[in-house]
């Protein structure tokens, strides 16, 4: 198959394209590498600021829209999958459909349907959105909800989720938002993870090393804050056996370098899953503190792996998950060891690529 992947998400399309190139298909990524994060891309979309920056991105789109046709799948990231306005991508996506055989919508972020489904309907226990009944109103939660509910974003959304072939997600959240909604064109697909060619990891050696990555402009959002704040706390507490790495907002290379070495990451506090920073992490034999709560192996069908630590959207659950570590250590190298049969039973990149390659064939028939 001719496979178009675009835009990016934490490395989701860049991995998935290594996976689907390997099985021989034959796939092209444009992206804007995710912003400052600068993941590996075929063609470079990236945007500058300002109105030039918007003007200098419309034309290289122009440039590549030739380009853009003939594929037999063609995969979104999201529907703002480009750097421009929503009432500007309408007449892209319209192209990308006369001219390509199915065009598929990820739901792997950030759109319409998570943030409605949160702030209206309420069906997780704690979100980005909602913690019980009680609405988040942080700055990040509430600018989310202005930009999606009620705009062009929303419409757009929605347009393609009606329109399109097939929506594909990468966590139990998203599907739960989209698949009621469209039970009949929704999958789930895990995210696929890059394993190392011989994974192993660092035996505990008596220190706790404990990394967290802060995104500055998405910190309270995601709840890094307060993992943060309970994880100096615990270190202030016990300075002889844990030590903390801080990486901010730096790009992938640099923060992969930074992860490595470490016995554990904590990240998004209010996720009931993890993403593909912690699945990244746990490949290479690191614990999750964070999403792991029993429906994220329920729609995996895992019975037996509990290797990540999951934590409430509270400081004091990630105190107590972070104490019990540094009193139980006989733990920590069967939660590492733990982590990398999980990746490689639900995760590995080929193993997904061949899921993604099934769902992309059934379209086509």
């Amino acid at each position: 198959m001719r496979i178009l992947l675009l835009g990016e998400y934490s490395n989701v399309h860049a991995t998935l394209s290594k996976g689907l190139k390997s099985l021989g298909h034959e796939v092209t990524v444009a992206s804007n590498g995710d912003f400052w994060k600068d993941y590996a891309r075929d063609i470079d979309l990236q945007r500058t600021p300002g109105k030039i920056g918007g003007l200098s991105l419309a034309l290289r789109l122009a440039r590549h829209l030739p380009s853009f046709r003939g594929y037999d799948i063609v995969q979104l990231i999201n529907p703002m999958f480009v750097e421009l306005k929503a009432s500007h991508i309408f007449p892209l996506y319209h192209y990308l459909l006369r001219h390509n055989r199915r065009v598929v919508l990820g739901g792997f972020g950030m759109d319409w349907y998570w943030v409605h489904t949160c702030v209206e309907k309420k069906p997780l226990r704690y979100s980005d959105f909602n913690i019980g009944d009680r609405l988040r109103t942080d700055t990040s939660a509430m600018r989310e909800r202005a930009d999606w509910l009620g705009t062009a974003k929303e419409r757009l959304n929605r347009h393609v989720a009606a329109t399109c072939a097939g929506i594909v997600t990468g966590l139990y959240e998203y599907w739960v938002c989209y698949h009621p909604l469209h039970p009949d064109k929704t999958t789930f697909i895990p995210y696929p993870i890059e394993m190392p060619s011989s994974p192993t990891f660092r035996p505990y050696d008596g220190k706790l090393r404990l990394f967290i990555g802060i995104n500055t402009t998405r910190s309270a959002y995601k709840g890094t804050d307060v993992m943060l704040s309970a994880a100096e706390e615990v270190a202030s507490r016990h300075p002889s056996q844990v030590e903390l790495r801080i990486a901010r907002s730096v790009p992938f290379a640099t923060y992969q370098s930074m992860m490595d070495g470490s016995d554990a990451i904590l990240d998004q506090l209010y996720s009931y899953t993890p993403s593909m920073n912690p699945l990244l992490a746990m490949s290479k034999g690191i614990i999750c503190i964070g999403g792991g709560e029993p429906e994220n192996y329920e729609i995996l069908g895992e019975q037996t792996l509990r290797p990540i630590i999951n934590v409430g959207p509270t400081r004091e659950s990630v105190v107590q998950a972070l104490e019990d570590l540094v009193v139980h250590p006989e733990k920590i190298d069967l939660l590492k060891r733990d982590s990398i049969e999980y990746i490689r039973r639900h995760h590995d990149h080929l193993t997904v690529a061949r899921r993604y390659a099934h769902f992309y064939e059934q379209l086509l028939k």
